[in-house]
């Protein structure tokens, strides 16, 4: 998992983030895949999939052979939701 956070530090991290977006870690699955989450502007990219399977899982899979793949994990995280939450509780509903 070390050797996985890494690689997302300095190595894809830093690309996505010159495009906006980002990367979440969610899981590695005990039967080897990893499930990720694209955040920012790449959550909602045309190209997600793209990145996804060309460059995310290309390059963890090179650095990581014990890796079968990465999964996409899609939904609305935790943050995300409290965020949200705590604005619409800010602004009076009449």
């Amino acid at each position: 998992m070390e050797v996985i956070q890494k690689i997302i530090e300095q190595k894809i991290r830093p690309a996505l983030n010159a495009h906006h977006g980002d990367l979440e870690l969610i899981q590695v699955t005990e039967d080897g895949y990893l499930k990720v989450r694209l955040t920012g502007a790449c959550s909602s990219c045309p190209g997600s999939q793209q990145t996804l399977k060309e460059f995310v899982e290309a390059l963890i899979m090179a650095e990581c052979p014990e890796i079968k793949g990465v999964i996409p994990e899609y939904g609305v995280s935790d943050e995300l939701i409290a965020e949200a939450l705590k604005r619409l509780r800010r602004q009076k509903i009449c």
